[in-house]
């Protein structure tokens, strides 16, 4: 009793051996409709082989499949991470160096070691003038706990001297109303801009645009407030907790003590170089216009402690680059163990079809024919495997990304540079997976393939 598989091989061989004899006696035609006919019969092979041999099919297929999306997957999930830390350090701003005084640990000027280091406005200018690699310069004064208090309510919050060329570094956008302007600094006008959580504090749901509050005694208007913020890094307190005033307003209402302010000092100085090619340089540039000004080497790094947001997004990309890469290779493993599957799939169709293909040979088929046949086959295979990974991954992506996101995460984001990788890696395991089984099926002699019984 032969068995079922080996019967519709039979049958399927029967049916081609019907046609080319039906076609024999019109053989001005034959090449186009022959050619016309192998596609649509390829297509009939590769489903019936898949059918035939339905779980060594699905697990052939779910191998590529899931080998695909691994790789596209990982991608796009170090892209997000990527993509989320990068927004999240733009919640300070973008590309900005924040400069802190420290304590110096060489002599230099005729001074001790161990001295402590304060920045003020003779550092600020000496970086405006001295450093062409920088864009933008401002100084950074705060005082912290100051009381704030409205007609409604009070607190004590954190509480900034801004200027237009502060406002350009930080982000610190307003929701409602404007931010502190030019004039408001020049003539040291009490105006404030408040942050989410003191608005909602001071004025809970009531109106709070155009009234009067209170900071440190002195009466203020509020000119907008800023819009909230979603932070998890910072390096004074959230930006929602801060009152923004004029900087020469906070100097004047609320001064720090004579020396501090007789020195102008600041507590930190920010600026953003020309480019982000050239942080290197511009952190040098900085370090040696205020050791000069100041008066200690600019190689004591301890002397001022700096924070280059630039670095820092360079260094979380040399690590995410590198994980991803790590994930790569073990999506692209997964590949290639689904093209070992659909290898070891053409070689038993090989096996199972070796009568066919000697009959097809002593009928005329070429070996090129024959070659092409079965490389196709084993093509298409690995393609609509692949073809199902992508559209997985479509799928799961698009639902992802309407989901609500934590902050420092921005979903999973598909490169199309990604994408096209995969597909040239899916193109190279399916011709390498399918070449062997059809160079092995058109090496068959015919003589020895038609004795073969399976």
């Amino acid at each position: 009793m032969r068995h079922p598989a080996r019967t519709n091989a039979a049958k399927a061989t029967q049916t081609r051996i019907i046609f080319v004899i039906v076609t024999d006696g019109d053989s001005s035609n034959f090449s186009n409709r022959a050619s016309v006919i192998s596609g649509v019969e390829l297509l009939w092979l590769v489903c019936g082989n898949v059918w035939r041999h339905k779980l060594r099919s699905f697990l052939t297929m779910f191998g590529i499949a899931w080998g695909i999306c691994s790789l596209v997957l990982m991608s796009a999930l170090c892209d997000g991470f990527r993509e989320g830390q990068r927004k999240n350090m733009s919640q300070l701003g973008d590309n900005i160096v924040m400069l802190f005084g420290g304590r110096t640990e060489r002599q230099a000027g005729g001074e001790r070691a161990g001295r402590r280091i304060y920045l003020n406005d003779k550092a600020l200018e000496a970086l405006r003038n001295g450093c062409p690699l920088i864009e933008i310069a401002a100084g950074e004064q705060k005082r912290y706990d100051t009381p704030v208090s409205s007609a409604y309510n009070a607190g004590r919050f954190l509480t900034l001297g801004v200027t237009p060329e502060y406002l350009k570094l930080r982000n610190l956008p307003v929701e409602v109303g404007r931010q502190v302007g030019e004039e408001d600094v020049a003539e040291a006008r009490r105006v404030a801009v408040l942050g989410a959580s003191v608005k909602k504090q001071l004025f809970e749901s009531r109106r709070a645009l155009g009234e009067e509050i209170r900071v440190n005694g002195y009466p203020y208007r509020v000119i907008g407030f800023m819009s909230e913020k979603q932070q998890n890094s910072s390096y004074d307190g959230w930006d929602n907790d801060k009152v923004l005033i004029p900087l020469s307003s906070l100097r004047r209402d609320n001064p720090p003590y004579r020396e501090a302010f007789e020195q102008g000092r600041l507590d930190a100085i920010l600026y953003r170089p020309v480019s982000v090619k050239v942080w290197e340089a511009a952190q040098f540039q900085a370090r040696r216009a205020i050791g000069a000004a100041l008066e200690f080497d600019p190689a004591d790094k301890s002397a001022v402690f700096l924070w280059d947001t630039i670095e820092s997004a360079e260094r979380f990309d040399k690590v995410f680059n590198a994980t991803e890469l790590f994930l790569a290779v073990i999506a692209l493993v997964t590949l290639t163990l689904g093209g070992v599957g659909v290898m070891n799939t053409m070689l038993m169709a090989v096996a199972e079809r070796t009568a066919e293909i000697g009959l097809r040979k002593a009928l005329g088929a070429t070996r090129r024919r024959i070659l092409t046949d079965f490389f196709l086959e084993g093509i298409v295979l690995a393609l609509l495997s692949g073809g199902a990974g992508l559209a997985a991954v479509w799928a799961l992506t698009n639902v992802v990304n309407r989901l609500p996101l934590p902050p420092m995460w921005a979903g999973l984001p598909v490169n199309y540079n990604t994408a096209f990788i995969a597909m040239g890696a899916l193109g190279t395991v399916a011709v390498l997976s399918a070449l062997p089984p059809a160079w092995r099926a058109s090496r068959l002699a015919p003589v020895e393939a038609l004795r073969t019984e399976r």
